[in-house]
């Protein structure tokens, strides 16, 4: 799905060749500072690499239109985005900026159960906590059914017993789906877990 040749950003990250499957949960983990977050900016285009190519379904990554671009490789980023408002105007967000078909209730409430959520879908979202937060960013990215998930820590917030069952749902999912799931983490045992392919990178290259 994405292949990266040749790839140099600043002094942060200097790869020389990776393919990142399709319909595949692919991990990528590091120490602080490795490049991990450098890594998905790149394939979300939100960043755009100093020297080499970027292919996604072999199509150069500098001829996609970055907002059509994005409706079909959704990054969560690591800090929870919360919008003003109630846990329903949250989950709808992505799909209205997307200008895709709102969700129903029903796939709201489902959504919340799988994110191990009982709550109400007109509860403010400024009574959640950080925890309950991020789950609810991550069923926002869920509900938008992307083809590819871009995922940078996105349990981070979460306790293990929690982190295990969101995850473990969210890639059932997906892969019934067919949706190919990238995700950062610190965790090399949910890595581990729960990924097809592993990529470790250390001080900005790939280590092998």
């Amino acid at each position: 799905m994405f292949v990266l040749k040749n790839i140099k950003f600043l002094d942060v990250l200097s790869i020389d060749y990776l393919e990142i499957s399709t319909g595949k949960v692919t991990s990528i983990i590091g120490g602080s500072g490795a490049g991990k977050s450098t890594l998905a900016k790149l394939l979300n285009k939100m960043i755009t690499p100093d020297s080499g190519k970027i292919t996604y379904r072999g199509k150069d990554l500098t001829t996609y239109d970055p907002v059509k671009l994005r409706r079909e490789v959704v990054m969560l980023s690591q800090t929870p985005l919360a919008f003003e408002g109630t846990i329903e105007e949250n989950l709808q967000m992505g799909l209205k900026f997307s200008e895709k078909q709102l969700a129903t209730d029903e796939e709201m409430k489902t959504i919340l159960k799988d994110m191990e959520l009982n709550k109400d879908l007109q509860e403010p979202i400024n009574k959640l906590s950080g925890g309950e937060q991020q789950r609810i960013a991550l069923a926002r990215v869920a509900l938008m059914k992307p083809n590819v998930y871009i995922l940078d820590e996105p349990t981070s917030a979460l306790d293990d017993s929690t982190e295990v069952d969101v995850m473990q749902t969210f890639i059932k999912n997906a892969k019934a789906k067919d949706q190919t799931v990238i995700f950062i983490t610190h965790s090399e045992e949910l890595a581990r877990t729960y990924s097809d392919e592993v990529i470790i990178i250390k001080d900005g290259e790939i280590d092998d």
